[in-house]
């Protein structure tokens, strides 16, 4: 397979490295939110309150995006310094489509 084709096909050989302490910190952050979209899908099918449900919908949104800052947080000080300091300049453009990405929510 050649690099193009894993571009097209959503592949990419990239990899974070994250420290154990990043990587169990997200994960217990996402298992969170996990519990919560379980905690809203039960609340649907109970018929609970519309208010009551948007306010379990916008805390589980701040943790999405809390997740989402930690993560931005480690590839701005890693990948995207790393990638500035080897002279690769085209990671600012990549940035700026993924903080556009983010600014949509």
């Amino acid at each position: 397979m050649d690099e193009h084709s894993e571009e097209s096909s959503g592949l990419s050989c990239r990899k974070s490295h994250h420290p154990e302490k990043v990587k169990t910190n997200l994960i217990h952050r996402l298992n969170r939110v996990e519990g919560q979209i379980r905690g809203i899908k039960g609340m649907i099918e109970k018929d609970v309150y519309c208010d009551d449900i948007i306010t379990q919908l916008s805390a589980t949104q701040s943790a999405l995006n809390s997740v989402a800052k930690v993560l931005l947080d480690g590839h701005l000080k890693g990948c995207v310094k790393e990638r500035l300091a080897e002279g690769d300049d085209e990671i600012l453009d990549e940035l700026l489509v993924t903080i556009t990405k983010l600014m949509r929510k």
